[in-house]
């Protein structure tokens, strides 16, 4: 596997995993526990800023690679 294979593999997974959490943001409102319900929204809230820094960190790496070719 190149590179540009290895990127999209990691996009791919990274759809697959906000396509998921969507499933569990509505789940997290039915559980009727506050306490529970924030630390769960919290934590799903991070994972999301974690997935968008892995995303950033590719869109890097393809924009260097682009200057690199010229």
């Amino acid at each position: 596997m190149d590179r540009p294979e290895a990127i999209q593999q990691i996009r791919d997974a990274c759809k697959i995993i906000v396509q998921q959490f969507m499933k569990i943001h509505p789940a997290v409102r039915q559980l009727n526990h506050q306490e529970t319900q924030d630390e769960l929204l919290k934590t799903l809230h991070q994972l999301t800023v974690e997935l968008e820094t892995l995303k950033k960190k590719l869109g890097k790496l393809e924009r260097d690679d682009a200057s690199t070719v010229l």
